[in-house]
């Protein structure tokens, strides 16, 4: 089985970047969406890597898109649904007409774009924790941010338009002449300007309101470091994905579609159920070994999985990586004839400096009553 530099380096790279940094230990959101995205793209990789002899070009050309992200020292994947909100009602829409989705709800869906930017001062591949400049993530819709958070040289920053917020997702949040004297730090949070917390005293509060840690477990790190509990050691990790890519590599099949304008088209296609199957069944013997609380989906639960075969189309632009989709709609028990795909776009960072000016709030006050956003985001939403 051919292993290239590339595979080995994007592999070390995902490694690093979901164990141990503070941008990823610091916030549920982004630490579960890097981990989910990193491990994805490893994953492909090495399944490109090990093609059969009939799909190895195709699958070498992903392999080394994928790997290159570890050459970048600056890395953006922006998440969305590039849909026609009437495809998203017509795929949610129930037996009876007062069951179908809002064609306003839709249109939220359907114009949400959520992103992640890292920047490091060396490549990614060989970044460590001190080599991180910062992390972000945004929510944006049709008319700008919505929300907005940083996590900076031991800050977290956030900002929000509440108005904007509220009128998405189609209820009134608390403005700032509504807040009551004792929320009166909050105003400049429902005001939409900058605020900062540190991100120890976020963590001591968490545990002295609960006696748990931020994510609800008992406190077992150093203020600042995820919870042991919650993480995967590197020796679990490469059983896992020696598991993982020994049944995507028999499952999935690799061709090139060619292209215009310098951009290529590669498709992997396989069967839903039977790659998750494969997956999890290759999976189950480590079930001692992943952390508490993370169950694997039983025989019975997959016979309900769709008997569907699935397309992932990869974009490469002169080699890089620029962009994955899947159509979400051919998981549907009945797509009606609509499209719904997922797409993942991939390019330099957005803004992850400290905004300046942003004022300090106590970190008892971060997350309170009286700003939703912020304990739905730091609270794992």
């Amino acid at each position: 089985m051919y292993e290239g530099d590339a595979v080995r380096r994007h592999k070390e790279t995902v490694i690093t970047a979901t164990r141990k940094s503070p941008a990823t230990s610091k916030s549920p959101v982004i630490r579960r969406t890097l981990t989910a995205v990193g491990c994805t793209t490893a994953l492909l990789s090495g399944v490109a890597a090990c093609g059969t002899v009939e799909n190895l070009t195709a699958g070498q050309k992903v392999d080394q898109a994928v790997g290159g992200l570890g050459e970048k020292k600056s890395l953006a994947f922006e998440l969305g649904l590039d849909a026609k909100p009437s495809a998203l009602v017509k795929l949610a829409g129930g037996a009876e007409a007062e069951d179908e989705m809002p064609v306003e709800l839709a249109k939220v869906f359907t114009e949400l774009r959520v992103k992640v930017s890292v920047e490091s001062r060396k490549s990614l591949a060989d970044s460590g924790e001190k080599d991180l400049v910062g992390t972000g993530m945004s929510v944006s819709g049709p008319d700008g941010v919505l929300a907005e958070y940083r996590l900076v040289d031991g800050y977290t920053y956030y900002r929000a338009d509440m108005k904007a917020f509220g009128e998405a997702m189609g209820f009134p949040l608390p403005t700032a002449d509504e807040l009551p004297e004792s929320e009166k730090e909050l105003k400049p949070v429902l005001e939409g300007k900058w605020v900062k917390v540190d991100n120890r005293e976020l963590d001591r509060a968490a545990k002295d309101a609960t006696g748990k840690d931020g994510k609800g477990k008992d406190g077992k790190g150093k203020a600042g470091e995820a919870d042991p509990a919650e993480e995967i050691d590197s020796r679990t990790q490469q059983k896992i994905l020696k598991a993982v890519r020994s049944v995507v590599a028999r499952e999935v099949t690799f061709s090139d579609k060619g292209g215009s304008d310098g951009v290529e088209r590669i498709v992997a296609k396989a069967s839903f159920r039977d790659l998750l199957t494969g997956i999890l069944d290759k999976l189950r013997p480590l079930a001692d070994e992943l952390p508490a609380g993370a169950e694997l989906p039983t025989k019975e639960d997959l016979k309900e999985a769709p008997d569907e075969k699935v397309a992932v189309n990869f974009s490469l632009k002169d080699g890089d990586l620029t962009r994955v989709s899947v159509d979400l709609a051919t998981l549907a028990d009945d797509p009606k004839g609509a499209k719904l795909p997922l797409v993942i776009k991939f390019g330099e960072a957005g803004d992850v400096s400290a905004p300046s000016g942003a004022t300090k709030l106590p970190a008892g006050e971060f997350g309170g009553l009286g700003n939703p956003l912020t304990s739905g985001l730091l609270g794992g939403f």
